[in-house]
């Protein structure tokens, strides 16, 4: 008789607990993670997981999730190791999974990101990477972090605010325009508690801590700054899957669109718009152009808030 699919996840991960992949403390994969991997529904995942808790193979941690029990009887472990320690170590394999992970967010996007095409890529079996990364959310901080550390701040912070902001905001820019899913990450409702994101946090509030402003409108400036380059930053991966969907280029999409983008600006009501286009002849959009032409307005603009008496 077939074993049932929950079982033989059960199994698989026994089997990594025997071989040492798994070690008590470890976190075992939630659920939801199980049913994705093993493309199975979340009752059968569940049934794995209350399997293997009711041999006293896994236990439930408040607020961390279920982990490796501890060894019982002889050999038993004598110091538990923490939920997601594997992936708080510096360095090694780690730092290996999570550049591979750019890698592949890098020429995919992120959508494309699974933990099971990043197992493909490193040649491990998908199971493995949990003993370096929770899951997918821990591991798109650590590609952030990763990324961001690549520009990283100045030691030292200019002693005007204006100058300080410019790099703050030049040096994201350059980490966005070389890995363009990272503009999609994070959301100003929902920002990612990533720790490379939070020096420049601190390295604007530094920065503003000597001007007239409150703390709301510190934070106003900080936010619009961040908002500026994402917003721009955000074009280039939504032009990726544009050509990864149709095909085309930008160029070749605008072409398609010219005989109706002509027809509407030639229809009553569009005549100043119609005058533009007449006027303004062969455009080429270009982001880093565009980032050079509103980075200065916006500091002169946040200048006469912050310099200028109110």
């Amino acid at each position: 008789m077939d074993t049932p699919p929950y079982a033989r996840i059960a199994g698989d991960i026994k089997r990594r607990i025997a071989d040492g992949r798994l070690r008590p403390g470890d976190r075992v994969p939630s659920t939801r993670q199980l049913a994705r991997d093993w493309d199975v529904a979340l009752a059968t995942a569940a049934k794995a997981l209350a399997l293997l808790a009711q041999e006293g193979v896994v236990v439930a941690e408040p607020r961390v999730g279920t982990v490796v029990a501890e060894l019982r009887g002889p050999g038993r472990s004598t110091a538990r190791r923490g939920s997601g320690q594997a992936a708080r170590e510096p360095g090694g394999a780690r730092e290996r999974v999570v550049r591979a992970a750019v890698e592949l967010a890098d020429a995919d996007g992120l959508d494309e990101l699974t933990m099971r095409a990043l197992a493909d890529r490193l040649g491990m079996a998908t199971m493995s990477l949990y003993r370096h990364v929770s899951g997918k959310d821990e591991l798109v901080l650590l590609m952030v972090d990763a990324v961001l550390d690549d520009h990283p701040l100045p030691g030292e912070r200019p002693a005007g605010w204006r100058e300080a902001l410019e790099t703050s905001a030049r040096l994201q820019w350059a980490a966005y325009r070389a890995h363009p899913w990272m503009a999609g990450v994070t959301s100003l409702y929902r920002p990612l508690p990533s720790a490379a994101l939070l020096k420049h946090s601190e390295w604007v509030m530094s920065a503003l801590a000597g001007t007239r402003l409150d703390a709301t409108a510190k934070m106003n400036v900080h936010i619009l700054l961040y908002s500026f380059v994402q917003g721009l930053a955000a074009n280039f991966e939504q032009e990726r899957r544009a050509r990864a969907a149709t095909g085309l280029s930008d160029e070749e999409w605008m072409s398609a669109q010219e005989e109706r983008m002509r027809a509407v600006s030639e229809s009553p009501g569009y005549a100043a718009f119609a005058a533009f286009l007449g006027e303004l002849g062969e455009f080429d959009l270009d982001l880093d152009r565009l980032f050079e032409f509103g980075l200065r307005p916006l500091l002169d603009g946040l200048a006469r808030q912050i310099d200028q008496p109110g």
